[in-house]
């Protein structure tokens, strides 16, 4: 199981996984208190795992089956219908402000819960759950949870 190695302070959580199991329950325990109108930044190198912390924020939120998400790198946004609305973005291949702000993400808020992968591309002020996968040497991930 995932295991908790610091606490920097009430807002911000850093926990270690071994497995991709271990970041899946993490999220999935982490969306359980989603109350439904919750946006997340995941923010992490390629393979980092953003897209399994994805599928276990959808498992937390009653997604039936979290095999259907996958990464909306070509399609932009995925919706999915689970207790709350899920709206998974991907903006790994917007490049430009211009296009990110074509996406209408202020469509999305308030409607069910936002899950953005490259958050870090986005420079809105957005009241939003930070999460930031490293992949360290030993292949484990750092996670590091930040709530504003």
């Amino acid at each position: 199981m995932y295991m908790k190695f610091q606490k920097s302070d009430r807002n911000t959580e850093e926990l270690r996984s071994s497995s991709e199991r271990e970041t899946f329950l993490l999220a999935k325990r982490l969306a359980e208190s989603f109350e439904g109108e919750e946006v997340v930044f995941l923010i992490g190198e390629l393979g980092a795992g953003k897209t399994i912390f994805a599928k276990g924020i959808a498992a937390g939120l009653g997604l039936e089956d979290v095999h259907q998400v996958c990464s909306p790198s070509f399609t932009l946004v995925n919706i999915y219908q689970s207790k709350f609305p899920i709206f998974h973005i991907d903006l790994y291949r917007l490049a430009k402000e211009s296009e990110i702000e074509d996406l209408g993400l202020e469509d999305y808020l308030g409607r069910g819960v936002i899950i953005i992968e490259w958050g870090e591309k986005l420079h809105a002020d957005i009241a939003a759950i930070k999460v930031t996968i490293e992949v360290e040497d030993d292949d484990s991930r750092k996670i590091k949870i930040e709530r504003k």
